[in-house]
């Protein structure tokens, strides 16, 4: 991520305030009144050390006017709890001998790398996620492009391999992607299909277009094989521009799948849930997740069933939304979660 693209974050992060971060500011019980950053920290951990809600930072955040790019928080930088009419802010101290920052620089062989600001949130744990795959539609790939052949009579195919790609004779674009049908997405409550994962498999690029057109896999995630769905490459279609903050409304849906396969979900899973941009969620959206209340035997009333109450289980941010379906990083585990756990508007 570049400074500049960073600087936006960071900034929006620490400097975004309205109705949806009105709640009570509460400090976690046994925070520390300082804290020194450190490599592989990110803004939300930072955040969790202090409040028993992270997104609330920008309520107590106070940078030092007096340094270039306060907002941005290096390693080596010590933050200080300070009360200013009995609410709690964040200080920064800065080192600046750590970060090279401030520091008159004379010619030299030498030469070291200078430290670079901290990230919101690990965006390594997201970032094979931010294009790909696809949330498509029922008859989306159906009807898309299909390979028909791979050359050389192979019968898979791999980077460098050309492929033989019917219903592309008029094709506009260069670039192409190869998907094949995924997970099928379903609401939690009703089981009404919301869409398919078109599972990324290649990138390719278009050498010859005709009946069949001729392609070639300029790289893969997977082997690629006669009848994988060819669709135009998109560009720009994520951003690392968010912050993390609650909706702005309340939103209520349930985890339907994970993205890695697993049967329990922790820190940093990435995981799908019912509920998209036509529900209100956007990119930087912060839900609470809910560990689903088992249903229990009352054995002094005859044996009555009781559906005991959910439980806080951790909290999880949107990353990526589509119509009726978004991707969410696990920020905090709590306690072990599963698919059909609920998320909630904190």
């Amino acid at each position: 991520m570049s400074y500049q693209q960073l600087l936006h974050v960071l900034l929006g992060f620490c400097l975004c305030s309205g109705a949806a971060w009105a709640e009570s500011l509460a400090l976690k019980a046994g925070h520390p009144e300082h804290y020194e950053v450190k490599r592989g920290d990110t803004l939300w951990d930072i955040a969790g050390h202090f409040l028993q809600h992270p997104y609330q930072w920008p309520q107590i955040w106070q940078g030092n006017p007096h340094i270039e790019n306060p907002h941005w928080i290096y390693p080596g930088d010590r933050l200080v709890l300070t009360r200013h009419n009995g609410q709690p802010q964040i200080h920064l101290q800065r080192n600046l001998a750590k970060t090279g920052r401030d520091v008159k620089l004379y010619p030299r062989i030498r030469q070291q790398p200078l430290e670079k600001p901290i990230e919101v949130i690990p965006t390594e744990k997201i970032a094979k996620y931010l294009t790909n795959p696809k949330i498509v539609a029922e008859d989306e790939l159906a009807k898309a492009p299909y390979i028909v052949a791979i050359a050389g009579e192979h019968v898979i195919a791999g980077q460098g391999n050309r492929v033989y790609v019917r219903g592309l004779e008029d094709a506009q674009n260069f670039a192409f992607t190869a998907f094949r049908p995924g997970a099928t997405y379903v609401d939690g409550k009703t089981s009404e299909v919301l869409g398919y994962e078109g599972k990324f498999i290649a990138n390719l690029n278009l050498e010859k277009a005709g009946d069949p057109s001729t392609l070639l896999i300029t790289d893969v995630a997977r082997e690629v094989l006669i009848g994988d769905r060819i669709l135009p490459h998109s560009q720009g279609e994520f951003s690392l521009s968010f912050f993390p903050r609650p909706p702005a409304k309340a939103v209520e849906g349930q985890i339907i799948s994970v993205m890695e396969g697993v049967s329990q979900i922790g820190q940093y899973d990435v995981v799908a849930l019912d509920r998209g941009t036509v529900d209100g969620l956007e990119p930087g959206h912060v839900l609470d997740i809910y560990q689903q209340g088992e249903q229990v035997r009352d054995l002094f009333r005859a044996g009555e069933l009781v559906q005991l109450p959910d439980e806080l289980a951790g909290t999880l941010m949107v990353f990526r939304a589509f119509d009726r379906v978004s991707y969410a990083l696990v920020l905090n585990a709590f306690q072990a979660m599963h698919v059909l756990d609920y998320v909630r508007t904190p």
